[in-house]
């Protein structure tokens, strides 16, 4: 009924579909329908291939068991799980066959039937679904798993807190062996991305590298730019442990900053711990940002601060819950966020400064604890 995972976490998967069908039954939803995705991986630990042969997972909400669509070619690698065959029964299909046909038939007669979709499955799909079901309400799958999804359990936080700390030391080896000047960003990128695999965080979730002025673009597109004395430059990167992500994010200048730069980052810094320092459960999302949004607006840079404060961390880099403007939920012990204010000077510099965040009964757990004093490196 559960699968082991990294650090001996028992992941179980039973439960957690027994949790949707729960959060179905409360909201009237008949059918739960996860194609290849995030959402896939939390319900049964499966990171199917996305592509045009369909895979979908259709979960009722009581009564049938859960059945699982898969091509045949990919059939081996499911047909190993005995923990899921357990649980969920295996409808296989051959490539002359039309597989929608075969999940509309598991799905039964549609009328006033509702249907949760996840966001992630192909619109082909979903589109011949729809024809193939009349009848039926369709509606979105995040009704059913964001909630479930925001609420981190045990086994969760115990790899989410491994792959913080694995990418703590990781950075710390790098920021103590690295020459920076000369070098491109890519081969800054690999050299960090070489300690993180070292550590077993698998290639990086994602790697941001950007120096000089393009450090004041939050979203900066890592190239061969080569690094230069008198640069910032912004890491900002992330591994996993069984598939849930770490992120963080480290500004460093090569050579001596300006006195505009210092005080800059002691205000990003500023704005950082007392964002940390606010989180506890029951204060609105939007009031998480608010906290950043003011250190920075008092000290005269508040039009330079252009993205929210912080989004949810999981299974995927950046899902609910998000710390911005207009999100009234409250923090809940067991959500995993960024804290990542920052300030970008256009043509210039840009500096942020992130870590994730657990928030739990009492107040919020870092789960990075790398350095933050403003590193200067040669």
């Amino acid at each position: 009924m559960a699968a082991t995972g990294a650090l001996g976490a028992t992941m179980n998967y039973a439960e957690r579909i027994a949790r949707a069908q729960a959060e179905m039954a409360r909201q009237g939803i008949d059918w739960l329908l996860i194609a290849p995705s995030s959402d896939l991986v939390y319900l049964m630990g499966y990171p199917a291939h996305t592509s045009e042969r369909l895979t979908a997972l259709a979960t009722p909400q009581s009564g049938n068991e859960p059945f699982i669509v898969v091509p045949r070619l990919e059939a081996p690698r499911l047909a190993e799980r005995q923990d899921l065959l357990e649980i969920l029964d295996l409808r296989i299909w051959d490539e002359t066959e039309n597989p929608i046909a075969l999940l509309a038939k598991g799905l039964g007669d549609p009328q006033g039937k509702t249907i949760a979709v996840s966001d992630q499955m192909w619109s082909g799909f979903l589109l011949k679904l729809i024809d193939a079901l009349p009848g039926a309400r369709f509606v979105n799958a995040d009704l059913v798993l964001k909630g479930l999804r925001q609420i981190k359990a045990e086994d969760e936080i115990a790899c989410m807190r491994e792959a913080g700390r694995l990418t703590d030391e990781a950075w710390e080896e790098f920021v103590a062996t690295t020459t920076l000047a000369g070098k491109t960003e890519n081969e800054a990128g690999q050299i960090l991305a070489g300690l993180m695999a070292r550590r077993g965080l698998g290639a990086p979730a994602f790697m941001i590298v950007a120096s000089g002025p393009g450090s004041a673009s939050p979203h900066y597109l890592t190239s061969d730019k080569v690094i230069r004395e008198g640069e910032a430059i912004v890491f900002d990167f992330g591994g996993n442990i069984a598939g849930y992500k770490s992120d963080i994010t480290r500004t460093v200048h090569v050579s001596e900053p300006s006195e505009e730069f210092r005080k800059v980052y002691a205000i990003v810094d500023e704005a950082r711990a007392r964002t940390f320092a606010a989180i506890r459960p029951g204060l609105p999302c939007e009031e998480v940002d608010t906290v950043a949004r003011k250190v920075i607006t008092d000290a005269g840079y508040g039009e330079y601060f252009i993205h929210r404060v912080g989004h949810g961390l999981g299974l995927d880099v950046h899902e609910e819950p998000y710390m911005v403007g207009g999100n009234r939920a409250p923090l809940r012990p067991g959500m995993v966020f960024s804290d990542e204010p920052g300030i970008y000077l256009p043509g210039r510099f840009g500096i942020r400064i992130e870590d994730t965040v657990l928030c739990t009964e009492t107040g919020g757990e870092l789960l990075n604890n790398a350095r933050r004093d403003l590193v200067v490196m040669r």
